[in-house]
Formats: C-alpha cells, structure tokens, sequence
C-alpha cells in the first residue's frame, strides 16, 4: 500500500508540476496561430515558386506523351538540366551524365577499374601509349608500342578509341592478342583497380648542381602521396634546388595543392585565401615544414587553377621563380556532387585569391621570366630543346 501511495503521489506531482495558468495557455495559443500563418505563406509562398516547376512539367509531360516520335525521357532529362547550366553562363558549372561522372570522378580519384593502359588509335591501329606500374598490364608485361588487335577473338578493325576501351573493360578476364614486331600473341590480363600516375620526376646536373625536376599532370587525390615520395627520393639524391613543373595541369583538388604547399612553408604562411559573399578566409600552410633550397615552377596558358594556386604561392611567399607564359586564369572554386541516377552537377561556390589577396580570375599568374617554348622543341621535343626547362635549370645553378 505504502508503494502504491508513493507512485500516485509522484504522478500527483507530475500533473501538479505541468499545470498551466490562464496566461501561459494564452501565450502557446498566440503562438500556434502566427506558426500557423508562417506555415501557410511558405506554402503560398512554395505554390507561387512552383508555378515554374510546372511549366516544366507540363513540357515535360506533353512531349514525352504527344510528341509524334518516341523521346528518350533520359536524354531529354539530360537536355534540360544541361540547358539551366547553359543560361548561367558560367564555364566550369556544368551537368555530367553517368558516363561523364564515372569519368570525371576516376579522374580526380586517381584510380579506375581497368587494365592499365593508355591506348590511342595511331595509323588505325590501337596502340599502347603507355603502360601503369603495380597494373594487370604491367605484370603481364604489355609495353608501349604494342598494338591491340583482338579482344577475346573479335578484331578491333575499325572501331572508335571509345569502343575500343569499352570491350576491354566489357569483362573481368580477358584475351588481348598484342602485336609486336609483327608477331602476335596473346595475353590473359583481368580488370582491377589502377592508380593513375600523376606525378612523376628526375634529376638533371646543371653548373655542378643537382636540380630535382617534378612534373604534377593534374591535382587528384592521391597526387600529395606521390608528389611526397618522389620528393623524399629526389632529396635522398641530395639535390640543391627543385623544379616543380605544371604546365597543361587543369588543376584539381584544393586538398591536395595544399598539402603539397604545406611542404615548403610553416603555419605563418598564408597560402591563398577564398572569398564568398564579399568575406575574405584565409586558408593556412598545414604544417611547419620548411626546405631550405631554392625552388622555381615551370608554367604555360594551360596551367589552371591549383596549378596557378601552386605558383602564386611559392612565388609571394618564397620568392620562387616562374618561368614559361602565362598562366590560364582560373580563380574559382567548384562544387560537386551526384544526383540519385548517378549523373551529378558541378557549380562554382567560391572564388580563389593569392596568399596577397590578388585575383588572378581571367588574368592568370605572371611569370617572372616570361620564355615561349621555342618552334624548334615542337620539332624535336627533349628535354634539351625544352627552353622553358633549360632557361629554369640555368637560373637555379646559379641560386
């Protein structure tokens, strides 16, 4: 009895605790009618916005239904949305379909499902331009040259470079007959996964100086790993300056040029800065790492992006030189993300300054030693007839 007293005593006080007076009851029943109002203007206010919606969709719908041919709902998707990114006129906001996500995405991953190698149609022939290393290509010891004539039996006489890779990556296993030196042969590759190289490097001797030269083709995001491997070789090897060439680099990840910045440069250092809605943010070297060589950047008009925020960096914060043209001029951040079919939209959000807070959108990086690659390495590409490296390699053996 005594418990049973105990728990009617305690939802006594409940009750007693949670009671409500004349005024309180006034105050929630006000402020259920102004939700109530805000509640019925958004919708108002969503019908109003949804009148375009509708159009849309009545569009939408009367083509798909009363158009006199069949439409392909999927392409005609794919038409309007590329159209709505089309008004705003802006280059680097775009809608990728699946394929073009698929690519897209392998390419800033830097690994994709495949053989590893890179293929080009020369003379109508499939040849191998080059081979992956750690690849199923490399281990069955395909080379560059080599020319793919079948793919499990069935000649590739004809086919687009886009068919082409399409019936390699069409199984798990495979047969390539490879032709070389006009002997064929055949070899059992198997798809896996393939890292994309993006960075590679060597040295050159220059005025009895050891200069370390690395070459970044684009800022995936595995790039920071391998730039930071063959920088640890490169300084092994005892280098006494480095080059860091990015010429034809379109960019990439933002993660990634930073790491790679963080390098050469302690946490004092600025290196660069986003600007959004007219606030500036200035984004930080992530370590307190610091070289103490010199290092010079080799740039060109198709240098974009991170590869400008690379530049621009190690030339205001370390008086590193520039040598080669103009740079592209893209000072703007994008971006992405994948919509429920796989397709996905990349939009620009921010747009990028110099660690001085100058913008380089539309104008790009100048260089210190403005070089134009001569007409004569067109001819006879090497390293030698590079005037840009050449011009870059004399400057730092005298550093």
């Amino acid at each position: 009895m005594k418990k049973n007293k105990e728990k009617n005593d305690k939802k006594d006080s409940f009750f007693k605790d949670t009671e409500f007076n004349i005024f309180e009851v006034l105050f929630i029943a006000i402020v259920s009618i102004i939700f109530g109002i805000l509640v019925t203007l958004i919708v108002v206010k969503d019908d109003n916005d949804d009148k375009y919606i509708k159009n849309f969709k009545q569009v939408y719908n009367d083509i798909t239904t009363d158009y006199y041919k069949k439409v392909n709902k999927k392409k005609l998707t794919d038409a309007a949305i590329k159209g709505m990114f089309e008004y705003l006129g802006d280059p680097y906001t775009n809608y990728m379909n699946e394929d073009e996500t698929e690519k897209f995405n392998n390419t800033v991953d830097g690994y994709y499902k495949g053989i590893g190698v890179q293929v080009s149609i020369i003379n109508k022939e499939v040849t191998i331009i080059s081979v992956f290393q750690n690849s199923s290509a490399s281990r069955a010891g395909l080379q560059a040259g080599d020319i793919i004539t079948k793919v499990n039996g069935k000649s590739l006489d004809g086919k687009k470079l886009s068919e082409v890779v399409s019936e390699i990556k069409s199984k798990n296993n495979m047969i390539l007959t490879i032709k070389r030196n006009n002997k064929e042969e055949e070899y059992h590759l198997n798809l896996s996964s393939v890292e994309i190289p993006s960075v590679s490097s060597k040295t050159f001797d220059k005025n009895n100086k050891k200069i370390g030269y690395i070459t970044i083709s684009m800022f995936s995001f595995n790039t920071y790993k391998q730039f930071y491997n063959k920088l640890n070789d490169l300084e092994n090897n005892n280098i006494d300056s480095l080059i860091i060439d990015v010429r034809d680099n379109p960019g990439g990840s933002l993660d990634q040029v930073s790491k790679i910045l963080s390098l050469f440069m302690d946490k004092k250092h600025v290196i660069y800065q986003i600007e959004y809605n007219g606030k500036k943010t200035k984004t930080y070297s992530l370590t307190n790492d610091k070289r103490n060589y010199p290092i010079g950047v080799l740039i060109n008009k198709n240098s974009a992006s991170a590869s400008e925020i690379l530049a621009s960096s190690l030339n205001e914060n370390l008086d590193s030189i520039i040598v080669g043209e103009n740079s592209y001029g893209k000072g703007t951040v994008q971006k992405e993300y994948t919509l429920s079919n796989g397709s996905s939209v990349k939009y620009t959000s921010e747009r990028w300054l110099t660690p001085k807070g100058n913008s380089i959108n539309k104008k790009g990086v100048k260089p210190t030693n403005e070089v134009i690659l001569s007409e004569y390495y067109y001819k006879n590409p090497s390293y030698d007839s590079d005037n840009q490296l050449q011009t870059l390699l004399e400057l730092l053996s005298k550093k």
